[in-house]
């Protein structure tokens, strides 16, 4: 659980996105240097990694994110900037990728959580009121 001056919230996401092509790019210096960008971009935006891996074409991350920050904004920063800097960077990135573009277009996201949703409609099932609904009133 974490908490902010207002809030406090536990949202956890796996998220999942590609190389380009998926070229085995993400190697040696330039995999270590992605890692690092992308714990440099996580930590700007108050999210905790949790646990995250750099494969030769594809980074894995889970996160916990603030309730203010969507999952797209989020993916949009660390992609941007990665990509961004790996390139002016790593010459040899720029020429396979010419077209400013290390990362697929695309990315994998799933929620994470240790409540499940039968849980969640359980408890709200046994609030008590007076109507048989699926969206109740509860005084």
């Amino acid at each position: 659980m974490r908490k902010s001056s207002h809030v406090q919230y536990d949202i956890q996401y796996h998220i999942v996105w590609t190389t380009k092509y998926r070229y085995k790019v993400l190697v040696n210096k330039i995999a270590l240097r992605a890692r690092e960008i992308i714990r440099q971009c996580c930590n700007s935006m108050d999210v905790t990694i949790i646990k995250g891996s750099v494969g030769k074409d594809h980074i894995h991350i889970l996160v916990s994110c603030p309730p203010n920050l969507s999952v797209s904004k989020l993916v949009q920063q660390i992609k941007g900037k990665t990509s961004r800097v790996l390139l002016n960077e790593y010459k040899d990135l720029k020429r396979r990728y010419w077209g400013q573009h290390l990362w697929s277009s695309g990315y994998f996201c799933r929620s994470v959580g240790t409540v499940t949703q039968e849980i969640i409609k359980e408890y709200i099932e046994n609030q008590d009121d007076e109507y048989e609904e699926t969206f109740k009133i509860v005084n």
